[in-house]
């Protein structure tokens, strides 16, 4: 029997992968979850293994080629008398969260296709104590019982925009989408909603309407000779700016700006430094010394630490922490799970890898997504502050600038000190501007107070 190796989806908003190379010939033997090929994606870079024990029988799919999620790039002809069957998506889904945790939008498993509205259900087999025969489904389908292949392509949306769909009362198998295999993308149910379109597509008599198309910028006209280079967006650029785009259209976004004095926590790295590098063979940064204040702060205000999820809100008892890191070619935000379990020396140790594997296309899917709360640092670059834009599902993100010696007021009289502006973006929908302020009240006094004692 032959098992489909297929291309696995690489994180939410990743819809297809490169083959790099294959780990094994044609013709050789290969052990269950044993790895078979190296592919690579926008964000990450990862090993594809065996769905069974067996010989590798097919390439399909050549090296350097670029194909869609779920595509069959090889088959292993399994063992004599061996009973192995190639997982399903279901089966390789991430477990759920315990019944004591709220589950995360951004990892929550995406429903199951629905029947055009008004459609009833299609008859279980497993009701009937027998299969459906191919003419009971050619007829249910004909009978519109039963989505067809493209309806099931389209409802294969991201969480983000079946939340939106579904805050709208937007059917989006109804729509006809732009991305792959006709799947609706953010921008197709934004130009929907824009265009006046909400709740027209779920209307069961209507055919569906073909989504508006977003308007157009101005074309750029440019002289002739003039001395340009044009080159198309990379897909992780385009990803990036679909994200942040419906980030705006999502979330109403909010700043407020402080001021911190860091002084005692500059002088707590300052005696440690050299013999946190030597020991722990990484630099320390002012990084987790921030990461702690904040979880600290999100402990004292949880619903900084939520997401929305429709007209619910999702409160997670963990926090996840994400942090941007900007590589060359592009931006990606690895999560530091648990977080809120790590001392000061955990959360340095865990930036540092997660860090380092970004920027080597090292991190898996289940690193990059899941984030409860957000941090990202314009002043690595010298940067004073920046007005970050929430990173969804969160509904808030803090941003940090680069830690100057300034002259402050200090009882009356005039001192230096290692001052640095920390900015909270936050979604008005969930976190009032009270909220927003005592949270940063409160990570704030935390790196004033300099108390942090964890540093091994």
């Amino acid at each position: 029997m032959k098992v489909d190796v297929i291309m696995p989806q690489m994180g939410e908003s990743i819809a297809e992968g490169t083959v790099l190379r294959y780990l094994k010939k044609v013709g050789e033997s290969v052990k269950r979850d044993e790895d078979i090929l190296e592919i690579s994606t926008d964000k990450v870079d990862a090993t594809v293994p065996s769905p069974a024990s067996g010989v590798l029988a097919e390439i399909l799919v050549p090296e350097g080629k670029t194909v869609e999620i779920n595509a069959v790039l090889a088959r292993v002809e399994t063992e004599a008398g061996a009973v192995a069957t190639a997982p399903s998506p279901a089966a390789t889904a991430p477990a759920p969260p315990p019944a004591s945790a709220p589950p995360s939008p951004s990892a929550s498993r995406p429903p199951s296709p629905v029947p055009p509205a008004g459609a009833p259900a299609a008859p279980s087999a497993a009701g009937h104590g027998r299969a459906a025969s191919a003419a009971d489904l050619a007829a249910q389908r004909r009978a519109g019982q039963i989505p067809t292949k493209e309806e099931l392509r389209r409802v294969r949306s991201t969480p983000l925009v079946r939340r939106i769909a579904a805050e709208h009362g937007v059917d989006i198998s109804h729509l006809q989408g732009s991305g792959i295999s006709g799947r609706v993308t953010r921008n197709d149910i934004m130009a929907h909603l824009d265009a006046g379109g909400a709740g027209a597509a779920v209307l069961p008599s209507a055919p569906a309407p073909a989504a508006p198309a977003a308007p157009a910028a101005p074309a750029i006209a440019y002289a002739p000779g003039e001395d340009v280079r044009i080159e198309p967006l990379t897909n992780i650029r385009k990803i990036i700016a679909e994200h942040m785009v419906a980030s705006r259209r999502t979330s109403a976004h909010v700043h407020t700006v402080y001021e911190v004095d860091m002084t005692k926590v500059v002088k707590l790295r300052e005696k440690h430094k050299a013999a946190f590098e030597a020991r722990e063979g990484i630099k320390l940064t002012y990084t987790p010394f921030v990461i702690k204040a904040a979880i600290e702060g999100l402990k004292a205000f949880p619903s900084v630490n939520a997401s929305l999820d429709g007209s619910n809100v999702v409160y997670h008892r963990r926090v996840h922490f994400g942090v941007a890191v900007a590589l060359d070619w592009g931006l990606i935000v690895p999560v530091i799970r648990n977080a809120d379990e790590k001392n000061l020396l955990g959360l340095a140790r865990s930036v540092n890898d997660l860090g380092s594997r970004a920027r080597t296309r090292k991190l898996g899917p289940d690193e990059i997504q899941g984030s409860t709360f957000t941090l990202t640092n314009p002043g690595a670059f010298g940067g004073l502050y920046g007005m970050p834009i929430i990173n969804q599902p969160n509904v808030a993100i803090l941003g940090i600038g680069v830690i100057q010696k300034r002259p402050v007021v200090i009882d009356d009289a005039i001192a230096i000190r290692s001052m640095m502006y920390m900015v909270l973006g936050y979604d008005h929908r969930l976190v009032d501007g009270a909220v927003a302020e005592q949270f940063l009240s409160h990570v704030k006094a935390t790196l004033e107070r300099g108390t942090f004692t964890d540093l091994g």
